[in-house]
């Protein structure tokens, strides 16, 4: 998982799309719960994106924090790589 300050902001691919997911529009907290929280230790997705500090809760509302919208930045700048 990414840490804010590391060099190689590197995410797994349910991290992106959770980013993603949240920059698409404004979503509330009990949304991003039905569609994100898990209960399986493997997958703990949200969580990992919240003590990482790439998302944040404000209000009654999920968003991205500046870290998380400059990882998603990176990430969408990363060239698509080619599986043969």
């Amino acid at each position: 998982m990414w840490a804010p300050g590391s060099l190689n902001p590197m995410i797994d691919a349910p991290t992106s799309q959770l980013l993603e997911w949240v920059s698409i529009r404004s979503r509330t907290y009990a949304e991003t719960m039905d569609a994100w929280r898990s209960h399986c230790p493997r997958l703990l997705v949200w969580e990992d994106a919240l003590l990482a500090g790439l998302v944040r809760v404000s209000g009654t509302h999920v968003e991205l924090t500046p870290a998380g919208e400059t990882l998603l930045a990176a990430r969408k700048a990363e060239p698509t790589p080619v599986v043969y």
